[in-house]
């Protein structure tokens, strides 16, 4: 019995590591980009689920750089607030998080030659940008998480980037109405990483970082968190107007109360532990996003 215990705390320790609520980051753009590129034509199911699941290796291994670094800056300490300290919490050895980030890139690696060979090679070029950004995130001399370009590179690597690429490897071209389809999730991945450091801003001042939630404020980055919000609903409702795409993707509206939710319990609350469910209500928000701006689409094409 003592031994079930342990092996369903040890499974639960390695899944937390890879910090699944921000894998839907990965999932959330790639099917996305495929539904647009179904407007285009048939669907490639093998090129779908082989870019879906190096994203999710990509997003994983990231993490773990993230967890990595963090424990080598004295960022992470048992009282951290949140999923990752792994490490510190769990006793996993920092070199182990290390080299399972690696081997994680090393089968993207390998599924996206795959791709590659399938498409265009000109991938590889990008995929190898996407992973370099993703290690210096947190890794090298001076992360992209510890400036104020943050939500930036996220946004437009995970959110924009990814939907781009997934709708590229389906129909051999990037179109204007892809472009203005990613901008929404784009956003919304920047929500994600601002909502993060909100969470952190106390934390992180401490140790020395200058995100973005640090240089405007706790209640100024919470305006910039709702304006996130706001400009991804005002855009699809704009493209929804102007005919770029069919009344069915006001679907997304139906996930309004997300958002809502996670601005209300950021302003009423300070500490870490009692704004995660905001984090939560937010990394959600791209989730249903996505899959209702996904369905919509699929749907207006059908009918």
């Amino acid at each position: 019995m003592q031994q079930t215990i342990k092996a369903d705390k040890g499974w639960r320790i390695w899944w937390q590591l890879t910090r699944p609520h921000t894998l839907t980051a990965a999932f959330a753009p790639v099917f996305l980009g495929t539904m647009i590129a179904l407007t285009y034509g048939n669907i490639h199911f093998p090129l779908f689920f082989a870019m879906l699941t190096a994203s999710i290796l990509i997003q994983m291994a990231t993490n773990m750089f993230n967890e990595y670094y963090d424990f080598k800056r004295g960022l992470d300490t048992e009282q951290s607030i949140g999923i990752g300290g792994a490490i510190v919490r769990n006793g996993v050895k920092p070199k182990t998080v290390l080299n399972l980030a690696l081997l994680l890139y090393g089968i993207s690696v390998l599924i996206g030659l795959y791709i590659c060979f399938e498409t265009s090679w000109l991938l590889a070029v990008i995929g190898i940008i996407s992973m370099l950004i993703g290690y210096l995130y947190t890794g090298g001399p001076y992360p992209i998480a510890y400036t104020p370009f943050g939500e930036l590179v996220s946004g437009v690597v995970m959110g924009m980037l990814l939907i781009l690429i997934a709708f590229y490897i389906q129909t051999g071209t990037v179109t204007t109405d892809a472009v203005m389809l990613s901008i929404p999730s784009m956003l919304l991945v920047a929500a994600i990483m601002m909502a993060n450091n909100i969470r952190d801003l106390e934390g992180d001042k401490k140790s020395g970082r200058k995100t973005l939630a640090i240089l405007v404020g706790r209640s100024n980055a919470i305006t910039i968190l709702m304006l996130f919000f706001l400009i991804s609903y005002i855009w699809i409702i704009l493209l929804v107007v102007f005919g770029q795409v069919t009344v069915w993707a006001l679907l997304v509206l139906l996930s309004v109360p997300k958002p809502a939710k996670a601005i209300a319990v950021f302003r009423k609350n300070l500490l870490p532990l009692q704004v995660m469910p905001a984090m939560k209500e937010t990394a959600v928000t791209n989730t249903v996003f996505g899959l209702l701006l996904a369905i919509g689409i699929l749907l207006g094409y059908i009918f």
